[in-house]
Parts: C-alpha cells; sequence; structure tokens
C-alpha cells in the first residue's frame, strides 16, 4: 500500500464543511474527528453531519471517535455513511466485538491509542482490525505541536504489524506537516491526517499533494 493523506475536518470552515470536502480532490480519505466533550475536553459533530457529508462528496470519511461508549455509538456512523471508523481502546470495553461489529457493516475498523498508552499489549487486536491509529498530539484540539516522543511507538506499532502480516494500515493524527511527515514516515507510518497544515494553506488541495510528494520520496529512501 502507497502513502495515503488525510485532510481533517477539524481545521475547516464548520459553517461551510461541504466547500471545505470539495477544496481536496486529491485526497485519500477525508479524516472527520468526533469528539463528545467528555472523552476528551471538546465538542464537535456527530453522526448527522457525518450523514450530511457522505451526501456531498465522492471522498470516503475515516471517522475518528474521541467519545465515550463507542461500543454502543460507533456502528451509528457507519450507517451514517463512514467507510472507516476508527475508536480509542482507552474507550472501549469490548474492543474485539466492536471491530467485528463495524466490520460486518461493511466499514473498516481503526484502533487509536493516546500517547501515553503503549502499543505493547494490543498486538493480539492486531488481527482484528484494519487500521492502527498512533496520536501524535493529545486528543481533542486541532493546531497542536507534534510530539516527538511518539516516534518510537511508531517504530514499535510498525514492527508488530509487519510480525504479524496482513494489511493492517498504521495511520498518524497530530502536528502531521511538512516538517514532521518525513519523521513519521521513516518510523513506519503510511497514512496521515494533517490538519492545519492542509486547511491553513491557500490552495488546500496544493498542500494534499505536496504532503503526498514528500511523504513518498521519503518512503523511497528508506
Amino acid at each position: 500500500m502507497g502513502v495515503q493523506i488525510c485532510p481533517s475536518l477539524l481545521s475547516a470552515d464548520f459553517a461551510n464543511l461541504g466547500a471545505a470536502a470539495a477544496s481536496v480532490p486529491g485526497a485519500d480519505w477525508l479524516h472527520v474527528d468526533v469528539m463528545d466533550g467528555h472523552f476528551v475536553p471538546n465538542l464537535t459533530i456527530g453522526a448527522p453531519v457525518i450523514e450530511a457529508l457522505a451526501r456531498t462528496t465522492s471522498l470516503p470519511l475515516d471517522c475518528h471517535l474521541m467519545i465515550d461508549d463507542p461500543d454502543r455509538w460507533a456502528p451509528d456512523y457507519v450507517e451514517a455513511g463512514a467507510a472507516s471508523v476508527t475508536f480509542h481502546i482507552e474507550a472501549s470495553r469490548a474492543p474485539v466485538r466492536l471491530a467485528r461489529q463495524l466490520r460486518s457493516l461493511g466499514a473498516r475498523a481503526g484502533l487509536a491509542l493516546k500517547p501515553a498508552t503503549t502499543v505493547e499489549g494490543y498486538d493480539d487486536l492486531l488481527g482484528e482490525i484494519d487500521m492502527l491509529l498512533v496520536m501524535t498530539v493529545e486528543p481533542g484540539f486541532g493546531g497542536q505541536q507534534f510530539l516527538d516522543i511518539c516516534l518510537p511507538k511508531i517504530r514499535r506499532a510498525r514492527e508488530l504489524i509487519d510480525k504479524r502480516g496482513g494489511e493492517v494500515w498504521l495511520q498518524v493524527d497530530g502536528g502531521v506537516s511538512p516538517d514532521t511527515i518525513e519523521r513519521c514516515v521513516d518510523a513506519g507510518a503510511d497514512v496521515f491526517v494533517a490538519g492545519s497544515a492542509v486547511f491553513g494553506a491557500d490552495d488546500p488541495d496544493a498542500a494534499v499533494a505536496a504532503l503526498r510528494r514528500q511523504a513518498e520520496q521519503a518512503n523511497t529512501a528508506r
């Protein structure tokens, strides 16, 4: 699998998300952060907005659920139109059952780890998921500075994924920019969530293309 760039709508204009989605036709996915004000200290959008977005864009929606009780709520996002749903291991009571349910509904199942959560101990779950998300900032707000201390965890995650085999994507989210994406590639990531680096640019789609070129060149040099 090659490099994938996922612009995060958290950094877009919430008053015109349809236009924001249309501004990045070269993206692989649209990343949508769902926050409930409990699991993280911020409140964003819910399933009705996902349903509306799915009607306005041909890009697949990658929903990152930063919410309490994802076991109850995550399937609603598949029904709303999400092609990939990622939930946090820190919030799920039955991650295997939830991942299987998401897959049975036709979505990709992702598992997210906060910066302080180690990847060790969860390698047995790799066979149940399609993507592992390593957060490189504390979840809750966009525009934060990339945490270099997460790079060893990304490398360890890549080692565990490669050891197991299969097609588990390794995503990074938080502070991804032209200044940090090469370090993420070098650590082994292949799916990159970028918010302010894309929607803070004069031409968001050109920013997506530039990040892709930079990541692909770094990947070739590995």
